[in-house]
This record gives structure tokens, C-alpha cells and sequence, in this order.
């Protein structure tokens, strides 16, 4: 079983990770470094994939400073999405050489690690047809009637998202899981270019608190399992020490925040 370095960034900006991916991409194309996965959350920012449209972000420049949040335009897949404290952001760099050249399999397998992550939490997350992501069934205006019988309509709101990009076989970008985030950020843009659709958490969905690093740790074993990974911590120093020198890299900075220790406590368990 080949390996995949999991590292905990924990709270760093989009544009460092995005930096980071970039060094670790070209290092797993020269085969100078194994898998890796980098597990982290990102300050307010939104971002727009190579296919998504400018009229889904909702808010001008001056709404965006006056609440923190970034913008960026980003090499996945996918159109626009959010990002933020309370999010678990997952970004698989494999070698799907190695695994199964197929993209559609790959991203359907990224929805099924949040899916078995969402049903050991309780919660029913499924796919939807010609839609990206994981989705959650939520009735809305549903009262009951005295025989019982339910006059509401049924939706979706999607729990996870999901954004790309494949280079020689090679992946980046990766997957965004609710949590805890705060859902009113989302309502800054159109979710995925996916009108009338409402973004849900886990917290949302259960109606209490959960710890991000149990949240973290299910979707690293997951990811494991559907890839046939051997999932190893490692931190981000060793994982600086592992990449190939490429010259000064002031862009890419290490994570101050205070991190997600799900895998070190899988590791330890």
C-alpha cells in the first residue's frame, strides 16, 4: 500500500496554501515526494474556479473589505465557493497514475469520503445527479396532518463541495466540508453557480457543537480507504524538509493558528 503524508496546516491564508500546493504538485510530478494530503481551514475568502461566472459573487469589492473577506481566482474546477473558519478544506496531491486514471472516478470517491465522514456523525449525506458535492435532504414548510400525512416539500443543502484540478495525473485543490461555518458568508455569492440552493454544517444539521479534529480524522481515514492510501502525520517542517529544494519560497509561510490534531490523534489511538 503506497503512502500519503497528511499534514495539519490548521488556520493559513488561501494564497499560502495555494503556493504550497504548487511546490508539492511539481515536486509528486518529478516523483521527488510521495502522496500528500493537506488538511487545513482558510480565513473569509471566496474563490472562482476556471468555469464559474463573475455574477455569482453577490457582493461588490467594498461589501468584501468591510467583512474581511478575500477574493481569488483559482485553477479548479467549478464555479464559486466559499471558504472559512469552521470549513475542514482537504487537498489531496495523488498520483492517479498509480490509482485509476479516471477524473469522474476520482471526484466521486472525494464525495464518498465526506459521505461515510458525514453518516458516522449521524447525518445522510448522499450525491445528487449532474451536481458536484454532497447534499443533505432537509424538509422545509412541512406540517403534518391529523391522518399523519406530510404536505411539505423536500430540498438539498449541500454539506460539501468539491473543485479540482489534474495536471499529468497529478491533483490539487480537493474538497470543503461544513462543520461549524458560518452559513451567512454563503449567502455573498451564488453556492457553486447553483441558484435557490442553500449551504448547510454538520452543526447545523445535528443542533450541537462537534469537535473539528473527530470531523478531520473521519475524513482522513476515509480518504485512506477509497484511495488504498496508507494515511502517515507528518508536520509541516517535515514536510518542508521532505520537498526538493526550488529556490526561496517567501510566499509560503508556516501555519501560526492553532492547528487540527486529528491525525496525530488518529496516529496515537
Amino acid at each position: 500500500m503506497a503512502s500519503c503524508l497528511t499534514i495539519d496546516l490548521g488556520l493559513i491564508g488561501y494564497a499560502e496554501a495555494y503556493a504550497l500546493q504548487k511546490r508539492i504538485v511539481a515536486a509528486r510530478k518529478a516523483g521527488a515526494i510521495e502522496d500528500v494530503l493537506l488538511l487545513c481551514e482558510h480565513p473569509h475568502v471566496i474563490t472562482q474556479g476556471r468555469n464559474g461566472k463573475r455574477e455569482h459573487l453577490l457582493a461588490g469589492e467594498n461589501v468584501l473589505r468591510q467583512k474581511g473577506v478575500e477574493f481569488y481566482e483559482a485553477s479548479r474546477g467549478g464555479d464559486v465557493t466559499y471558504h472559512g473558519p469552521g470549513q475542514i478544506v482537504g487537498y489531496p496531491i495523488l498520483n492517479l497514475a498509480a490509482i485509476r486514471r479516471d477524473v469522474v472516478w476520482y471526484v466521486r470517491m472525494l464525495e464518498e469520503v465526506m459521505i461515510r465522514a458525514s453518516s458516522d456523525f449521524g447525518v445522510a449525506a448522499t450525491r445528487e445527479a449532474g451536481k458536484t458535492g454532497v447534499w443533505v435532504a432537509t424538509e422545509k414548510n412541512s406540517p403534518r396532518s391529523a391522518q399523519g400525512s406530510q404536505s411539505g416539500t423536500e430540498s438539498a443543502e449541500k454539506l460539501g463541495a468539491i473543485g479540482v484540478h489534474i495536471s499529468r495525473w497529478v491533483t490539487s485543490h480537493g474538497f470543503a466540508y461544513n462543520v461549524s461555518t458560518d452559513l451567512r458568508y454563503f449567502n455573498l455569492i451564488v453556492p457553486c453557480g447553483i441558484a435557490g440552493r442553500q449551504a448547510t454544517s454538520l452543526e447545523k444539521l445535528l443542533g450541537h457543537s462537534v469537535d473539528s479534529r473527530k470531523v478531520a480524522a473521519r475524513l482522513t481515514q476515509y480518504l485512506g480507504e477509497v484511495f488504498s492510501l496508507d494515511m502517515q502525520a507528518a508536520s509541516f517542517d517535515t514536510l518542508l524538509e521532505t520537498l526538493p529544494e526550488t529556490g526561496p519560497s517567501p510566499d509560503v509561510t508556516p501555519p501560526v493558528a492553532q492547528p487540527i490534531p486529528a491525525v496525530q490523534e488518529r496516529v496515537s489511538s
